[in-house]
């Protein structure tokens, strides 16, 4: 099998969190990119402009541990978030892939607190994949090596549908939004990615995204709209390695994502200590391997403008660290 041929079968899955759906604290959504072999690389949780190849399936897997800051040695506060992702996505055309998502939730507090975990909302994406070459095209079935070089986009949409349990009540019979397993009502996203080869070795890539949440009456009467969420992230990914004759590549990232959560609204009023500005740096490494790909990465906040931010323990933000680890396997 040809080096260009290879390229193009190895594409395989980024990330979840979400693209793009990225993960939020109380959210936990997916996100999606692509990489292989030859060409371009791929961020560690952004969108990058990779379609899967027509006929294509890919199972995906995906962690995201988040450990939160700590404030009151005498309250039971916000311990850790895990946010598990189990994906499936196929390439129906060279230029059209669609994806399916089943998270799983565990959020804990330290002891004496109010834990919950539990399946969460499933979520479906639609990617359309198109490339500038002397204009504007759809990804064609097949390119070479130097066709990869060109600049790539997509554009991205979907959402999530209410299979988790937005009344999933805590042990103390309460409902907290922020720990439930699901939104209520159905949420959507849309988003734009742009893919650059720079060098043979060295890819940029840049994905811009935004969330939006609908009004859910609860069942102990109270109304709720998430605030909404928009993101910017930027890439550098960096070949390090590559053996062909093994199919074996290793590349570093460094991912920047900037993250603005607006208020959320309870009850028809913005509510106190929610939404704000920050900005994270992912870096890590990304490891190919015949038709499966690994990913790992340490995500920190390096910027941050919270509302009311002393009252934000446990959110966006307030991390000491976010671990990232996701697999894929392309057949």
């Amino acid at each position: 099998m040809n080096r260009v041929r290879f390229a193009v079968i190895l594409c395989v899955l980024g990330v979840l969190g979400g693209g793009t759906f990225s993960v939020h604290a109380h959210h936990g959504v997916a996100g999606i990119g692509a990489a292989a072999l030859e060409g371009p690389g791929a961020p560690i949780e952004s969108a990058s402009s990779a379609v899967l190849p027509e006929g294509k399936t890919l199972l995906y897997a995906k962690l995201d541990d988040a450990r939160f800051k700590t404030y009151d040695p005498s309250a039971a506060e916000a311990d850790y978030s895990q946010f598990w992702m189990l994906g499936i996505g196929h390439g129906f055309t060279p230029w059209f892939s669609a994806y399916l998502f089943a998270p799983y939730h565990i959020k804990q507090d330290e002891p004496g607190g109010l834990n919950s975990r539990g399946w969460a909302d499933v979520s479906y994406m639609g990617q359309i994949g198109f490339k500038y070459d002397d204009g504007f095209r759809r990804v064609p079935a097949s390119e070479s090596l130097d066709d990869l070089e060109d600049w790539h986009f997509t554009v991205f949409g979907g959402g999530t549908l209410p299979t988790g349990d937005a009344n999933h009540r805590l042990a103390d019979g309460s409902i907290d939004p922020g720990k439930s397993l699901g939104f209520g009502r159905p949420s959507y996203s849309l988003g734009f990615t742009a893919t650059k080869q720079l060098s043979r070795d060295l890819t940029f890539n840049l994905e811009a995204s935004a969330i939006r949440f609908k009004e859910y009456v609860y069942a102990d009467g109270n109304r709720l709209r998430f605030g909404t969420e928009t993101r910017l992230n930027g890439s550098l990914a960096q070949r390090l390695f590559a053996d062909a004759d093994n199919r074996f590549r290793l590349d570093s990232i460094i991912e920047a994502q900037y993250l603005k959560i607006g208020r959320d609204v309870e009850n028809g009023v913005g509510t106190e200590a929610t939404g704000g500005r920050m900005l994270y740096l992912l870096p890590g490494l990304r490891l190919y391997k015949g038709g499966t790909s690994f990913a790992v990465g340490i995500k920190t906040p390096v910027w941050t403008r919270l509302n009311e931010r002393g009252q934000q323990q446990g959110s966006e933000g307030k991390e000491k660290y976010r671990f990232v680890i996701s697999g894929s396997v392309l057949f």
